[in-house]
């Protein structure tokens, strides 16, 4: 695929793609230090992941994080598309939780990522629902977290107690590396359930893994409750929350890619190891493991008898994160340390 052959830096090359040809400028700038890897070879490694790329993150808006200078340099986060953009551009209307609307890009076809990846950006932050549905979200994202001091066989472990308790409930999920330190499970929905329901079921199966397993799982939100646990991050499935999505290239030295992985390869898999020189070679042989689940849309009611379930036994809504207005349910937002203690003086 050509990796790390040496291209004029100024010369600007032309890559065709879904019928169009994408303009590439400074081809050869370094964008990987560990080997050297290249914007051009960037570019050749999404051609040849499009196929599972485009069933992961097809007609869905994305959030760019743009690195202008490769993955050692600084970033920063657009949410809207440029003005000055190509006419064929697929974009869409997004809104953020305090209803800020903005012009994202959608994922219509391998040019628009390649047109990304021209402007620095390595991976993609992909919404829950697609653009021309946005009300309801066609996933629920199960994020192992490890905590400080949390080793990878103890988050390959979580995963473990993440898909028995899926099976248990009828409910078909697919693990993915995240491209650094944890593991996403996805669950590829009906669309028919809000973000608001999603999230729902997602707290209600971290409170369940928390029970079954609180010496490895936490659904604590302070992290001061956590310990070195890993901590199921049921927030990654608010409204408006987007997710490092499958098959995107991490900003860091060695190129690594947020890998879909099938569970007989739990045991042997290595995030390090997937990169954009190594994932083409796996997909080449074995194909997309995530295929069947684009086949296969699941329901949520499993998940959603868990959330009522607690609800009946009294537990009241997990905290959202700082940036969502207050909801109703939702306990004080304020760490436990910090929790104004009840007067025992009188």
């Amino acid at each position: 695929m050509g990796y790390g052959r040496p291209v004029a830096d100024d010369a600007a090359v032309f890559v065709e793609a879904a019928g169009r040809e994408v303009q590439i400028t400074s081809p050869g700038k370094i964008f990987f230090a560990e080997r050297g890897e290249t914007k051009l070879d960037l570019v050749r490694y999404y051609q040849a992941v499009e196929e599972p790329l485009l069933r992961a993150m097809g007609d869905r808006p994305v959030l760019l994080q743009r690195f202008p200078n490769g993955a050692g340099g600084p970033s920063f986060f657009q949410k809207r598309v440029p003005d000055s953009r190509p006419d064929w551009l697929d974009t869409t209307i997004v809104s953020t939780p305090n209803g800020t609307t903005s012009r994202a890009l959608v994922v219509a076809d391998l040019a628009h990522v390649l047109w990304a990846v021209n402007l620095g950006c390595l991976g993609f932050h992909v919404w829950p629902s697609k653009a021309p549905d946005p009300e309801h979200a066609d996933e629920l994202r199960i994020d192992l977290d490890p905590s400080p001091g949390v080793t990878f066989a103890m988050v390959q472990e979580a995963a473990r107690e993440v898909r028995a308790l899926l099976v248990e409930a009828g409910v078909s999920g697919m693990p993915k590396t995240t491209g650094n330190r944890g593991i996403h499970v996805y669950v590829r929905l009906q669309p028919r359930w809000t973000s608001y329901e999603v999230r729902a079921a997602a707290v209600a199966v971290a409170r369940e893994l928390e029970r079954r397993r609180p010496d490895l799982l936490t659904a604590g939100w302070w992290k001061e409750e956590r310990g070195k646990r890993v901590f199921v991050d049921f927030n990654q499935n608010a409204p408006h929350k987007t997710i490092f999505g499958a098959w995107s290239v991490r900003a860091r030295p060695g190129a690594q890619v947020s890998t879909p992985f099938a569970w007989e390869e739990l045991e042997a898999i290595h995030p390090d190891a997937l990169t954009i020189v190594t994932v083409p070679a796996r997909v080449a042989a074995a194909g997309d493991p995530w295929a069947p689940m684009s086949d296969e849309p699941q329901s949520l009611e499993p998940l959603l008898a868990m959330h009522e379930r607690d609800r009946s036994a009294g537990l009241v809504d997990a905290p959202w994160p700082p940036v969502y207005p207050k909801m109703p349910g939702e306990p004080p937002r304020v760490a436990p340390s910090r929790a104004r203690k009840p007067d025992s003086s009188g």
